[in-house]
C-alpha cells in the first residue's frame, strides 16, 4: 500500500437527508442529541462536546449523503486537492460553523467531506454521579443517593460510521490511501482470509490511543449507510436512553443492548422515522500503532460479549 495522501485526525459528522425535518429533530432530540442550528434547508445537532454539529441533515427525499472528517491541517486540505482523484478544491463552507472543506467521492460514490477549521461551541454542562464500584472505589459518592430522572441519553460526539459496499477490497483500498486510516480487524470468512466480509479502520496517530474504530466497511450486494454512532456519558446513559426510546413509543428498535467483541463498546441500536440506524455506545477499547492489524475469522469475530447476537436485519441493513 503507497504512502496516505494524508492522514485525518477525526470523525466530524454524518449527512443525509430528510423530507421533514421537524420529525427528524424531533427524533435526534429524543436520541440525546441538542439543536446546533437550523434553516430553511438544513438540521445540524450537536452533543455535549464542544463540536459545532455531528449530524446533519438536509431536506429533501431520504437518503444517505456522506461522511465527514476532520484534516490535521489546512495545508492537509490543500496537499488533498491537488493529489486526489476528482478532489474538488479548497472552499469555504457555506453552512453554520464554516471552517473549510474538500469533498471527495468514496468508492461507492457517497461523499466524504474532509474539513477543516469548524468553529467550536461552549460545552454542554452534564451532571454525572460516581459510581461506587468495590474493584476502582467503593465510596465515591459515599452518602449520595444514586436517582436519576428518565430522559434522553446525552450524546457526547460522533465515534464512527459503517456502510455497505459490494466492493470491500476497493473500497478499503481508497478509505486508507485517500484519507489514511488504518485496519484494526478484518473479519473474513472462516478458512479464506480473502474474503474480508468487515473491515474496522482506525484513526492512525500513531503512538496516541484512539478509539478501535472510526469507519467500518460491511460487505453487502447495496452499498450505502448501515449506521452512524454516538458516544453517550455511561453505561446508565445508555440503558435510559433505550428505555426513554421505547417509551415514546415511535421508533423501531434494531439491537442491543449488549457488548460488542471486536471494539467491546457497550451498545444500543435505533432506526429514525425514514430507517437509518443510530447507535448509542460507551466504553469502547483504545489502541495505537502497537497493536497493528489483525485478520479475525467471522465464527471469533462477530457476535457479542453478552447480549442478543446481531439479527440479520441488522446485518444486512443498508439506506442508499
Amino acid at each position: 500500500m503507497p504512502e496516505p495522501i494524508i492522514r485525518v485526525a477525526e470523525f466530524a459528522w454524518g449527512r443525509i437527508r430528510s423530507p421533514d425535518l421537524d420529525e427528524q429533530e424531533e427524533f435526534l432530540t429524543n436520541f440525546g442529541m441538542v439543536r446546533s442550528d437550523r434553516t430553511d434547508t438544513a438540521l445540524y445537532m450537536r452533543g455535549s462536546n464542544p463540536d459545532h454539529h455531528l449530524h446533519i441533515t438536509e431536506k429533501g427525499d431520504p437518503g444517505f449523503i456522506g461522511l465527514a472528517f476532520e484534516a490535521a491541517s489546512e495545508d492537509d486540505l490543500h496537499k488533498l486537492a491537488a493529489e486526489a482523484d476528482g478532489a474538488s478544491d479548497v472552499h469555504d463552507i457555506d453552512e453554520p460553523g464554516g471552517g473549510k472543506r474538500v469533498l471527495l467521492k468514496e468508492a461507492n460514490g457517497y461523499a466524504i467531506e474532509v474539513v477543516w477549521g469548524v468553529e467550536k461551541s461552549e460545552p454542554i454542562p452534564v451532571d454525572r454521579q460516581a459510581y461506587n464500584l468495590g474493584s476502582v472505589d467503593k465510596y465515591a459518592r459515599a452518602g449520595e443517593l444514586w436517582r436519576k430522572p428518565s430522559g434522553p441519553s446525552q450524546v457526547m460526539r460522533i465515534g464512527h460510521g459503517v456502510m455497505g459496499t459490494p466492493k470491500v477490497k476497493e473500497s478499503i483500498d481508497w478509505l486508507q490511501h485517500h484519507i489514511g486510516l488504518i485496519g484494526s480487524d478484518h473479519v473474513h470468512v472462516d478458512g479464506n482470509e480473502d474474503d474480508v466480509i468487515l473491515s474496522f479502520n482506525r484513526i492512525d496517530a500513531g503512538e496516541r490511543y484512539v478509539d478501535h474504530h472510526v469507519f467500518l466497511y460491511v460487505k453487502n450486494e447495496t452499498a450505502g449507510l448501515n449506521h452512524v454512532s454516538f458516544e453517550v456519558q455511561d453505561f446508565d446513559d445508555v440503558v435510559m436512553g433505550h428505555e426513554y426510546l421505547k417509551n415514546t413509543g415511535k421508533y423501531d428498535h434494531v439491537w442491543g443492548l449488549g457488548r460488542h467483541i471486536l471494539g467491546s463498546q457497550i451498545f444500543d441500536y435505533w432506526k429514525d422515522p425514514w430507517g437509518r440506524v443510530h447507535e448509542h455506545w460507551t466504553d469502547s477499547d483504545t489502541l495505537n500503532n502497537e497493536y497493528g492489524t489483525r485478520m479475525v475469522p467471522a465464527s471469533e469475530g462477530l457476535g457479542s460479549q453478552w447480549g442478543e447476537d446481531p439479527p440479520k436485519e441488522f446485518i444486512g441493513h443498508v439506506s442508499p
